[in-house]
């Protein structure tokens, strides 16, 4: 019978961790399998990420390219058919969106596109609405707030 009493691991899938500097009949004594002097065998030692011995790293030989705009405007995105679950006249926001999983809280702005049919009557109030989107709602009586 099996139990939390005399539950043990595979045979061999458990090793012991290698104890350093514990006496030369160890092999790991005195140095400690770090050899004699030497950046490697310094404490604090060990070359940083990207390191290639003096050689001019590669991140460095590249050339760089473009930035990185700091007012760039991220958009959640919502298609039209991801509408249609809702009831009808149902008012739908930032709010409502979030609470049912259609876009992550982080995002600023929301943008509804045209992707699908939508069968039911909705007030949509978002920052954004694509042209074939606000043609959809309009079309099944419902209404667009930007």
């Amino acid at each position: 019978m099996l139990d939390l009493s005399n539950l043990s691991p595979a045979p061999g899938s458990r090793k012991q961790r290698k104890r350093l500097g514990r006496g030369h009949g160890t092999g790991h004594g005195k140095t400690s399998g770090r050899g004699h002097k030497g950046f490697k065998s310094r404490s604090g030692s060990g070359v940083r990420p990207g390191f290639e011995g003096g050689q001019m790293p590669l991140h460095r030989r590249l050339p760089k390219r473009g930035f990185t705009n700091i007012f760039k405007k991220q958009f959640n995105v919502v298609n039209v058919s991801d509408l249609d679950r809702f009831e009808d006249g149902t008012t739908i926001d930032r709010d409502l969106l979030a609470a049912n999983g259609l876009i992550s809280k982080k995002c600023e702005f929301i943008k509804i596109l045209g992707d699908g049919e939508l069968t039911k009557k909705l007030n949509i109030s978002v920052d954004k609405v694509s042209t074939t989107a606000r043609q959809k709602i309009e079309a099944a009586g419902g209404s667009v707030e930007e």
